[in-house]
């Protein structure tokens, strides 16, 4: 348990409200009329999972990128692993915004680094995507140091997020993207070339799958048509930077989250990779949310999207072998 010392004006406080306190404890023996008290997970996840926030995974357009370094505690060994990406258009959001989101996987064990990024202000396309792919290349560096388990490695993203989860693990070395990446000592001065990497699967919430497509047409949306910019070459670029462009045999899992009535980005985006991916023979699954928007879901359906995922991850040997928490 990490314990935070009382600041004296707290403890003024606390001596002057004593008599109410004291009530208050005694209240809570007893059943609550409103509800059954907190149980669970959650009571003990202070003791059970590690955190070290803003970890600099790199720097670049002259901002340092961090990332939040959530791992179980204590570690029974290397532990299949999340990388979390969230979503804004690529022009807004915040990491800290899926802190939240986490809980699930935190829950079941799993290691999560839930990274930030480059937004379009500070750096328009591709700067997110080889942030991304610089972010997985950090994981598997220090996979040792917070044992993480390399060869298990799950890309999740929501939106943009969900693209850039796409593109991390769907691209080649050869797709360019990876150049100014830091490299390892004994690459950066004996080679030219940095080693691939790969991802075991990726879990993807409503991604954008096809960049060209939101530029012009029916489609179009300003938030892509920002992150692009005005270069002559955008619909080169986002050609580029579109994961339909790397669908190939040998692409890791994908399962795919999405509203058939999301307002933002267009459900034909998921059905188009599934279709793909399928004709690839990519293992693949689309979660379709009958007239679900933009992740907006209720409960009812959330329950049955994290049923779905751990039974994909179940599936590819992708969970971790402690399920729930388990004291110190």
């Amino acid at each position: 348990m990490r314990y935070t010392a009382m600041p004296m004006l707290m403890l003024a406080a606390t001596a002057l409200w004593a008599p109410a306190l004291s009530t208050a404890v005694l209240s809570a023996a007893a059943p609550a009329a409103t509800g059954a008290p907190a149980d669970g997970w959650s009571i003990d996840a202070d003791n059970v999972v590690a955190i070290e926030p803003d970890v600099v995974y790199r720097r670049a357009s002259g901002v340092e990128l961090k990332a939040d370094i959530y791992t179980p505690y204590p570690a029974a060994g290397p532990t299949p692993t999340i990388v979390a990406i969230h979503g804004g258009g690529w022009v807004e959001g915040t990491k800290d915004s899926m802190t939240l989101s986490l809980l699930p996987y935190l829950e079941r064990g799993f290691s999560v680094v839930n990274i930030g990024y480059r937004l379009g202000r500070v750096a328009e396309a591709p700067a997110a995507v080889e942030d991304a792919r610089c972010a997985l290349r950090w994981v598997v560096a220090n996979a040792e140091r917070y044992r993480f388990d390399p060869r298990r490695i799950v890309v999740m993203g929501w939106s943009a997020g969900g693209h850039l989860a796409l593109t991390t693990g769907m691209l080649p070395l050869s797709a360019g993207f990876d150049s100014t990446c830091p490299a390892p000592d004994a690459t950066r001065w004996s080679s030219g070339d940095l080693p691939e990497v790969k991802v075991a699967a990726v879990i993807n919430w409503f991604g954008i799958t096809d960049v060209a497509d939101l530029l012009v047409g029916s489609n179009a949306k300003h938030y892509a048509v920002e992150w692009l910019g005005g270069r002559a070459d955008r619909m080169d670029l986002a050609r580029r930077v579109s994961p339909m462009t790397y669908v190939r045999a040998g692409d890791p899992p994908v399962l795919t989250i999405h509203g058939d009535a999301d307002p933002f980005v267009p459900y034909s985006h998921a059905t188009r990779l599934h279709q793909a991916l399928d004709k690839a023979g990519v293992p693949n699954r689309l979660v379709t949310i009958a007239k679900g928007g933009h992740g907006d879901f209720s409960p009812a359906e959330r329950r049955m999207i994290y049923a779905a995922i751990f039974e994909f991850l179940g599936e590819r040997g992708l969970m971790p072998a402690r399920t729930g928490a388990a004291g110190r």
